[in-house]
C-alpha cells in the first residue's frame, strides 16, 4: 500500500508516539500557547503549506516530522482550523490516530474512496462483488426487485437491519448500485426537470456517484421526510455501529456540493465509520478528504 520509505516513516511514528515522552510538538499557531512552536498561518485560518519546515531524517526529529506532514495533510485536505488543532493536539497526546487511520487502510480501498464531484471513480468501473438484495430471509424492503450492492455492503446491511427490526424499526431500501449508464439516466432526466444547476445539487454526474461503487444506500421516501421517521432517526443513532456513514448532513452543502439528503448512506466499514465519528465529527466528507491526501503525500 505505501511504499517503503513511507512504511519505515509511519513505523518510526507510531513506535515514537507509544515510548515517547510527552513533550510540546509542533501544532498550528496559537498566540494563547506559551511555548509551542509556531507556524504561519495562511488567510484562510490554516497553516499554510509553503511554511512547513524541511525536516532531515533522524531518530531524534521524528516526532516533528510526523507533525509537520500531519499539519500539511490537514491543511491540504481543507480540514477547518478548529478541528485540525483537536486533531493535531490528539495525535500528539497518544497513538490512537495513527493506529484508527492505519486501520481504515489495512481495509479495502473502496471503502475509503474519495467520490465526489471532484473525484471520480475508474473509468468503466464496475465493483465485482454485486449482491442481489432482498431476497428471502433479509431483515429489510426493498422498492423494487433488482437493487443491488456489493457483498460486504449487503452483508452489513442485513445485520443493521436486523438490529432495527429487533426495535420495532423495518428498514426500507429505495435505491442501491447504479451503473454508470443507469446514472446518466437519472442525471439527464433530473437536468431536463430542474436545469444544470439545480441538478448538480441533486445528483452526481455519470462517474462521480457513490452509487456507483456499490457501496451507498437511499432509504425510504428519497426525501427528507425522512429523517423525521423512527427508520430515519433510529439510523441516525445506529449506523455508524454497523460501518455506515451519512454522505450528506444538513447545513454542509457548501462542503460536500449536494443539499441535505437524510436518507443517503454510505458503508465504509467500522473501522472507517469510527475513524470518522472520533475524528472528524462524523463528516464523512472530511475523512476522506484526508484520507486521499494522506496517501497522495505518502507515496511522494
Amino acid at each position: 500500500m505505501f511504499s517503503s520509505n513511507a512504511q519505515l516513516f509511519f513505523l518510526f511514528a507510531l513506535i515514537f508516539s507509544l515510548v515517547a515522552c510527552r513533550r510540546p510538538v509542533p501544532r498550528f499557531n496559537n498566540p494563547n500557547a506559551a511555548g509551542n512552536k509556531s507556524f504561519p498561518v495562511s488567510s484562510t485560518g490554516t497553516k499554510s503549506q509553503d511554511s512547513l519546515p524541511d525536516l532531515p531524517v533522524g531518530e531524534n526529529n521524528t516526532e516533528e516530522m510526523f507533525s509537520s506532514f500531519l499539519i500539511k495533510t490537514l491543511d491540504e485536505a481543507g480540514i477547518p482550523k478548529s478541528l485540525a488543532e483537536r486533531i493535531g493536539s490528539g495525535a500528539a497526546e497518544s497513538p490512537g490516530f495513527i493506529l484508527d487511520l492505519l486501520a481504515c487502510l489495512e481495509g479495502d480501498p473502496y471503502l475509503y474512496r474519495l467520490v465526489d464531484k471532484g473525484h471520480s471513480l475508474p473509468e468503466g468501473y464496475v465493483p465485482e462483488d454485486l449482491v442481489e438484495l432482498g431476497s428471502s430471509g433479509v431483515s429489510y424492503t426493498v422498492s423494487r426487485k433488482g437493487l443491488m450492492l456489493r457483498r460486504a455492503a449487503a452483508e452489513a446491511l442485513e445485520e443493521m437491519s436486523a438490529a432495527a427490526r429487533a426495535d420495532g424499526i423495518t428498514l426500507q431500501v429505495s435505491s442501491a448500485y447504479r451503473s454508470y449508464t443507469y446514472q446518466v439516466e437519472v442525471y439527464n432526466r433530473i437536468v431536463n426537470e430542474m436545469g444544470q444547476e439545480s441538478a448538480d445539487r441533486e445528483s452526481a454526474r455519470p462517474g462521480y456517484s457513490q452509487h456507483q461503487a456499490g457501496l451507498a444506500v437511499d432509504f425510504g421516501s428519497i426525501d427528507n421526510s425522512f429523517a423525521q421517521t423512527a427508520a430515519g432517526h433510529w439510523i441516525m443513532a445506529n449506523a455508524g455501529r454497523y460501518g455506515w456513514s451519512l454522505s450528506f448532513p444538513e447545513g454542509l452543502e457548501e462542503l460536500t456540493g449536494y443539499r441535505w439528503e437524510s436518507w443517503h448512506y454510505r458503508y465504509v466499514g467500522r473501522e472507517l465509520a469510527s475513524f470518522i465519528e472520533t475524528w472528524f465529527d462524523d463528516i464523512q466528507q472530511y475523512a476522506l478528504q484526508f484520507i486521499h491526501v494522506w496517501e497522495k503525500n505518502s507515496k511522494n
